[in-house]
């Protein structure tokens, strides 16, 4: 994930429910840019910055091993543009996590008014996909890191989550190498 359009999680359950926060700048290009006089952030990315928050709730109830896609976008409605100096709360539900995929519903609120709302679908790419990696392990940790999931992640015991040896591994072999 190059583009980041979520700044922060501000909660997570694993598997149920994650929240995420989007501060909307007049400093950022596309803000400005997508309808000249009249800066909102463009509504393509509120839905990327759902999917966002909703594609690492799906990734993280499987250890981040499965390789996670946004299939489909559904039932979109926007009730009210974001402008410069808004904070977008996003809120990911997931309403069914199979093997193949799973189903999340995703909202955005500005204070305590409902911005949009939506469904997602996303999909686990099979085994023809195998060894691909759709991030560097090392850089996809200190992704989530960055992104406070871990400080705020728990199971639904409450207990904070663990870091999947896997993403441990990585980190450990990717600072081995010589910076040279």
């Amino acid at each position: 994930m190059r583009w980041f359009w979520i700044d922060r999680f501000v909660e997570f359950e694993s598997g149920r429910r994650a929240v995420a926060v989007k501060n909307v700048s007049l400093a950022e290009e596309h803000v400005l840019d997508y309808l000249l006089g009249y800066p909102i952030l463009p509504p393509s990315l509120i839905v990327e910055g759902l999917a966002q928050t909703g594609g690492l709730l799906v990734s993280q109830h499987g250890d981040f091993l499965q390789r996670v896609v946004l299939a489909k976008v559904s039932k979109v409605t926007f009730h009210q543009p974001a402008r410069p100096g808004d904070t977008l709360r996003y809120t990911a539900t997931a309403e069914e996590i199979q093997a193949d995929g799973a189903i999340v519903y995703g909202t955005s609120h500005i204070g305590d008014t409902l911005q949009a709302e939506l469904q997602l679908v996303f999909a686990h790419l099979d085994d023809q996909f195998e060894g691909v990696d759709q991030f560097y392990p090392a850089e996809f940790l200190r992704m989530i890191r960055m992104l406070g999931l871990l400080d705020v992640g728990r199971n639904a015991d409450g207990s904070r989550l663990k870091i999947p040896v896997h993403l441990l591994e990585a980190e450990a072999r990717a600072n081995e190498r010589d910076p040279s």
